[in-house]
This record gives C-alpha cells, structure tokens and sequence, in this order.
C-alpha cells in the first residue's frame, strides 16, 4: 500500500472504533479530506487510495487544480470548508457539491440568487460560532434561528450545522451543543471534528469530519 493509502485506513479505523463506542454505522460519517495548500500531485495518491470527499478553503484556490483532477475521477464530492464572501456565492454553488460556511444574511441572500441561477443547490450547513470567539466566522449560538428562518423564507434548505471549537481547550462540550442545536432546529447534519480530535466528534454526533494532517502529513 502507498503511504496515503495507509493514512486513509488509519483514520478510516479511527472512525470505524469511535463509531463503534458510539453504537453507530461508520457508513454514517463523511471523511472530508482537507486538501486545501496541497497540489494536484499531492492529492492524486488519496483518490487514488479511494477517496472521494476532499475539502477547500478557497474558491479560486479550488478552481484552480479540481477541473482537471475531477476530470481524471469522476465521483469526487468537493467541499468548501472556509468562509466565503458573498460576491463568490456564484463560482462556489457551480464549483462546490457543499458550502459549510454559511454564517451571515447577505451571505444567504447571495446564494438563493446564485441557486436560482444556476438551477443547483449544494448542500449547505450554518457554521456556528461555536465558542463565541470574535476573531473566527459563524453566526452567534442566539441568531442561529433568525439565520434558519432567513435562509428558509429566501428558498434555500439546510442540510446542516459546522463548528471549529475554541483551540487549547476540550472540544467534546462544544461538540455536545452544536449536536444538541442541530437537533433541535430538526437539522440532519453535523460538520465537526478535525486532525486532532475526530474521533470525540464521531462520538458526539459528526455526521462530517474534516481531516487535514492526518491525511497528508505535516505541511513543509
């Protein structure tokens, strides 16, 4: 096996036990491979290894190596996992199979209008500020359902809630509430977990884990 294949069955095995303990079906977790900074060389070995989900932080980034990649495999979903400004709104809904990063009003506003154009509606998930940190993105825990109502009167339907806990501290309470949120507002779908702490997101509730490092290594 090559050395990307090997990565993928660890984490994979990771999921599978923490899916396990959780008495879940790991079939109901999303590995999203977070190959935004990585090349087109650097990706290939993982679909190669069988993956299929892969995430982006950059529209123009992703626009940029994934036509051709794509080309090559079809099948892969692509994911845009960081904020997104809304005169992008249009590129990504062509581009992007899921949006988490949906966090602000006219954000919303942009996407009905680049949905109705386009005629597609990738997933979508509210990216929850969590830990009311002020130097990161999400709508606040208190607007979440102001935001819910907004995205619903404006056509748009919300598969989900994404959240990226508070560094340096325990994330599994922040896990907690954004699977308690989720169920609450009748959402399906929870994006959380990253490198460091998947497997305590899987336990949670994750329905998506998105995984950089332990996938590609350690960035040069």
């Amino acid at each position: 096996m090559s050395e990307a294949a090997d990565r993928l069955a660890e984490v994979q095995g990771h999921i599978d036990d923490a899916a396990k303990r959780a008495q879940r079906e790991a079939s109901e977790i999303c590995l999203i491979a977070v190959s935004k900074t990585h090349d087109a060389q650097a990706i290939r070995p993982l679909i190669a290894a069988g993956q299929r989900h892969f995430g982006e932080n950059r529209v123009q980034e992703a626009a940029a190596k994934w036509p051709e990649l794509r080309a090559e495999t079809p099948g892969i979903m692509l994911h845009l996992i960081g904020q997104l400004q809304s005169n992008k709104a249009e590129e990504a809904v062509a581009l992007f199979d899921a949006i988490h990063s949906v966090d602000r009003s006219s954000l919303v506003q942009a996407l009905a209008k680049a949905c109705a154009k386009a005629g597609r509606q990738p997933q979508l998930f509210v990216q929850v500020n969590i830990g009311d940190e002020e130097q990161k993105g999400g709508c606040g825990v208190a607007g979440l359902p102001r935001l819910l109502a907004e995205a619903k009167d404006a056509g748009l339907t919300i598969d989900g809630l994404m959240a990226i806990p508070p560094a340096d501290i325990e994330p599994a309470p922040f896990f907690a509430l954004l699977d308690e949120l989720a169920e609450r507002h009748a959402l399906p779908l929870r994006s959380m977990g990253m490198s460091g702490d998947y497997e305590s997101a899987v336990m949670l509730g994750a329905t998506h884990v998105r995984v950089g490092r332990a996938l590609f290594g350690e960035r040069g």
